[in-house]
């Protein structure tokens, strides 16, 4: 990753006033402050996963402390191949793309701006980790059979990161727009809290249909 190229501060660029090729690209206050605090909570939770499976490898009946309930259960997900997709732990990869996209969101923070390839990179990047963090939703749920929370909380950044990047990308014409498609991003960028919320709801839905069975006996 190369350092952000700290330029002076001037007027937005909308998706109707795409920037010139190589034009760095800033952001908002509130979109780098987003970047920052989302990159922050993820790898928060990266560590205590890395932590705890470590404390696994070294002691196979080590119970993590979010182990609360028969659904509610990390080291369950931890003991899984699915924990393990690439031959090392999952979080490893965490701490690594949380760890760069907190020094993005500080460098935007403190004013910086990045070319458009750099902005296309952690789009793809951001669309990467959303396919990726819906696998291991639909793995967790249908095939390991438990919830990991500092997991659900990876999910929840990256799906959210996946989103404001996005519309970011959309509203400074990093991403060609024609008319129609300005439009929808105005319109998305309006609303930005109503996909994320369905989004949430449709998962939590799952999770409360496929574990109706535990559920039902809190009731």
């Amino acid at each position: 990753m190369t350092a952000p190229t700290a330029v002076p501060r001037s007027r937005p660029v909308t998706a109707d006033a795409a920037p010139p090729g190589g034009t760095p690209v800033g952001a908002g206050r509130m979109f780098s402050l987003f970047v920052l605090l989302a990159a922050l909570i993820g790898l928060a939770a990266s560590a205590v996963l890395t932590f705890d499976k470590l404390r696994i490898l070294e002691d196979p009946s080590y119970i993590p402390s979010c182990n609360l309930n028969p659904v509610i259960s990390c080291g369950s997900v931890m003991r899984t191949e699915q924990a393990e997709v690439f031959g090392f732990p999952n979080p490893l990869i965490g701490l690594a793309a949380f760890g760069a996209l907190a020094a993005v969101g500080a460098g935007l923070l403190a004013g910086a701006a990045y070319r458009r390839w750099f902005w296309l990179g952690l789009q793809a990047g951001t669309v990467l980790g959303v396919v990726f963090v819906h696998w291991l939703i639909d793995q967790a749920l249908y095939d390991i059979g438990a919830l990991c929370p500092y997991c659900m909380l990876v999910w929840a950044s990256v799906v959210l990161l996946f989103w404001y990047t996005t519309l970011h990308n959309l509203r400074t014409g990093v991403i060609p727009a024609g008319p129609r498609l300005r439009v929808v991003a105005r319109e998305a960028a309006r609303y930005h809290w109503a996909l994320p919320v369905l989004w949430a709801a449709v998962i939590a839905l799952l999770v409360l249909n496929r574990f109706w069975y535990y559920w039902s006996t809190l009731l």
